[in-house]
């Protein structure tokens, strides 16, 4: 095949898989389920016929994908709603993943006779957990969870997967014979997690700081400088012997921290970016999968699969946060939302490459586990919300016609007020209101209706105002506007 026919079929696959989307996520199935499944049809055994079995390129686009993905998932992030949770997030994130790993270890040796590190092996492929597949799904059910839990397991799954990457590194290595004593386990992780957290910290600031001060003649330089600077923390960190992917994650989360310019530029590239490395990472999954080889191993896949879901993902999470002051409903539900996603799948390849025995079986079981634990808990992750009554109303995100990307030398940022109910500003004027000279009501959101107010404009219950006021004025701002 040319080049120009495998940058066409490539185009046609990354095509199919947007606009199916669409329509999957309507019925309420995971996405990622379309786009493994188009990389399989166009794979040896589907109708695409392409053959492709080249297991270093699959992992190379992984590797790239997934330090892509947890930034993106790092700079989305809440701070001050991830702060509540962190320590039952960092909890699970490596008690949670270590027991995981261990109690699969049980079940793949009573069931597939594995020896235990090859059972250690499987489980730490498979302990590392995706929640953008699960908010991608309660979003289009229009569903959201309570309280502490969003942030907690999106907490979790970004900051699990250098746990998991980690434990299936050592386990390759015993497996290949290399050995080592746990004193040395021990002091690899502590190297690879501190290296990891000050490139992420380091990384972090040094974007900030050349985002900031770079005065760029093209705006679209930006995001491209930033996405740069992602790729070079986690190489950099991996050939240090840190942890690459909690380097990327760290980068991404201590920057939501800080005001930088271009903000929404690169928030809104790398979400594009992010969406583009998913869909590409399980095209290439999906070919590199034979679903006739996936056959032989239903039967234990899915043993396996009901383990995972049922007995080590429970006994983790319970275990895990035993001193936290959670309710049994929502422990219930986070051990429920251990859905697996793209990780597992490249953390496959490792053992597949290192030439580990029964690493070809393990791949597709892998797989298998993957696939069974996206349909039985990707789809069910709605209704088991509501029935343990974790679950809220989705708020809809608000969207306006003006934007504002606050750029270095502007003093101002564009911000909401919401008009109370009740006493308060409603039934006055702009003009009585006597704003600072230096902010500017310039949009008010009425009932979903946008205008262009005046001074003589009377404010309603309900309304939403767009306010563009100088940083230094803010606290008057919102003293005024909440009527006290």
């Amino acid at each position: 095949m040319n080049f120009d026919a495998l940058l066409a079929g490539a185009a046609l696959l990354v095509t199919l898989s947007v606009v199916l989307s669409k329509t999957v996520d309507r019925l309420g199935i995971p996405v990622l389920v379309v786009f493994l499944a188009i990389g399989m049809l166009a794979g040896v055994d589907g109708p695409g016929g392409f053959a492709f079995d080249n297991a270093a390129l699959a992992k190379t686009v992984g590797v790239a994908a997934l330090a892509c993905i947890l930034f993106a998932g790092g700079l989305d992030t809440d701070w001050a709603s991830t702060r509540t949770i962190l320590w039952e997030g960092f909890s699970l994130a490596t008690v949670g993943v270590l027991l995981t790993a261990a109690v699969m270890a049980v079940g793949a040796v009573w069931a597939l006779n594995f020896s235990w590190s090859e059972g250690f092996l499987l489980g730490a492929v498979v302990s590392s957990t995706d929640a953008a597949g699960v908010f991608a799904i309660l979003r289009s059910q229009r569903t959201s969870l309570k309280n502490r839990l969003r942030p907690l397991l999106e907490f979790e799954s970004g900051s699990n997967d250098p746990m998991a990457v980690f434990l299936t590194v050592l386990m390759v290595s015993l497996l290949q014979g290399k050995g080592g004593g746990w004193a040395e386990w021990i002091l690899n992780f502590a190297q690879q997690m501190s290296i990891g957290l000050v490139c992420g910290v380091g990384f972090a600031h040094a974007a900030l700081f050349l985002l900031n001060r770079l005065k760029l003649d093209f705006e679209g330089l930006y995001p491209v400088l930033n996405l740069a600077l992602v790729l070079l923390s986690y190489g950099l960190c991996a050939s240090l012997g840190g942890n690459g992917f909690l380097a990327a994650y760290v980068m991404g989360l201590t920057m939501a921290r800080y005001p930088f310019s271009h903000r929404r530029t690169i928030q809104r590239f790398q979400d594009g970016v992010a969406w583009l490395m998913q869909i590409a990472m399980f095209l290439t999954l999906g070919l590199l999968v034979y679903p006739s080889q996936l056959i032989p191993v239903a039967g234990p896949g899915l043993f396996l699969a009901g383990f995972l879901i049922f007995v080590a993902r429970p006994m983790a999470v319970f275990i895990a946060l035993a001193p936290s002051r959670m309710s049994l409903r929502e422990r219930l539900m986070v051990a429920w939302v251990g859905l697996r996603g793209a990780a597992p799948i490249v953390l496959a390849l490792f053992p597949l490459l290192g030439g580990v025995p029964n690493a070809q079986m393990l791949f597709h079981l892998v797989f298998f586990i993957v696939l069974a634990s996206v349909l039985l808990q990707g789809t069910s992750i709605p209704w088991m919300a509501r029935r343990l009554k974790v679950d809220e109303p989705l708020a809809p995100k608000r969207r306006y016609p003006l934007e504002f990307d606050p750029m270095d030398g502007a003093d101002a940022d564009l911000l909401d007020f919401f008009v109370p109910y009740g006493e308060g500003v409603a039934g006055k004027t702009l003009v009585a209101l006597k704003m600072p000279k230096d902010s500017l009501v310039v949009l008010i959101n009425r009932n979903e209706r946008f205008f262009i107010p005046t001074g003589d404009t009377v404010l309603e219950e309900g309304d939403v105002l767009q306010v563009l006021a100088n940083a230094n004025n803010l606290p008057a701002v919102r003293k005024i506007l909440s009527g006290k």
